[in-house]
């Protein structure tokens, strides 16, 4: 794994070549107008709800110019929290839960997805979770939220990951999709958009790969709730908070707009996301029903957050910082 200074490196040359780093100069009661405001997310969905937001100048009325910057891995985002380089960032929750409990100072704004995990295949006789069992399988960022997640799944049904399926990691949801299309794995563990590119690539090369697992209904059926996966939302670290805070609320109201046009026109919405993500409109525009994406307020959304972080803790509680965040985690 890289090196922190490393990834602190790269994150900086980054945002120097493609979007300045937010200006967070002016005293605590200074104005909600703001020089810069960078936005970053993951190469997923909710990143497309920033980026259209950015391109429908959403924040006009906030700040001058306005950013969105897709960071690649969960490691190149806590680089860039803890060095400051981040302010305002989509993050798993499970990964924000983490860090907060762990005396970092950051809280959850809202939550921007209900979930966009799907275990993708080209064999017909994979329906279920339990179906896995012997089966090769990629599965991206161990560690980290997918893995996790998963795992919690397989020892549900009574799987154990390490004898009961050959698990190869991999660095990216992308990765594990090309590990799929190449016929190295049965199956593949991935997040929107890179279970609609595989499903699209799969089409193109003459392969029928198709979502054979809703992680999101799977984890339903397994809490007995509703198939809900608050997976990620909108961070904002507490220096952005004490400098600018009275702009969080319409930060927010801005972002829950974006979303429902999103939603309302994906084609459109991908078109404003396809260079800041790296991606082919076309793709954005197919994962986009896919990835359940809301804006829901952190506070409304505490109660699902808590059912996902105490399932995926199961009886180790370190998966998510070693409690359940407090109060003070919920803007």
């Amino acid at each position: 794994m890289p090196s922190f200074q490393t990834l602190r490196r790269a994150l900086l040359r980054a945002a120097l070549a493609g979007s300045a780093a937010l200006v967070l100069a002016r005293p605590s009661h200074a104005r909600a107008s703001l020089s810069e405001l960078a936005l970053y997310g993951p190469p997923a969905g909710p990143s497309v709800t920033l980026a259209h937001a950015v391109a429908t100048n959403k924040f006009a009325s906030l700040a001058e110019t306005a950013t969105m910057t897709a960071w690649r891995n969960p490691d190149e985002l806590r680089a860039g929290l803890t060095s400051g380089t981040i302010q305002l960032s989509v993050v798993p929750v499970q990964a924000a839960a983490n860090i907060y409990s762990r005396g970092f100072p950051i809280r959850l704004a809202n939550v921007m997805t209900n979930g966009l995990l799907y275990v993708a295949s080209g064999d017909a006789a994979i329906a279920g979770i339990p179906d896995l069992a012997g089966r090769s399988v990629a599965v991206p960022f161990r560690g980290d939220t997918p893995e996790i997640l998963f795992g919690r799944l397989l020892a549900h049904h009574g799987l154990n990951p390490e004898t009961d399926l050959r698990i190869t990691y991999t660095g990216s949801p992308v990765e594990a999709m090309q590990f799929l299309l190449a016929g190295r794995v049965e199956a593949a563990l991935t997040a929107e958009p890179s279970t609609t590119a595989a499903v699209l690539q799969g089409r193109q090369a003459g392969k029928d790969i198709r979502r054979v697992i809703d992680l999101q209904q799977a984890w339903g059926a397994m809490t007995g709730a509703a198939p809900v996966v608050p997976q990620a939302g909108l961070v904002i670290v507490k220096g952005f908070l004490d400098e600018h805070g009275e702009a969080v609320p319409a930060i927010l109201a801005a972002l829950e707009t974006a979303t429902a046009e999103v939603l309302a026109d994906p084609v459109a919405a991908a078109a404003h996301a396809t260079d800041a993500l790296g991606m082919p409109a076309p793709l954005l525009a197919a994962s986009i029903p896919h990835s359940n994406l809301v804006a829901r307020p952190a506070s409304e959304a505490r109660g699902d957050v808590e059912r996902m972080l105490t399932a995926m803790a199961g009886d180790n509680m370190g998966r998510i910082g070693g409690k359940l965040p407090d109060d003070a985690f919920y803007l």
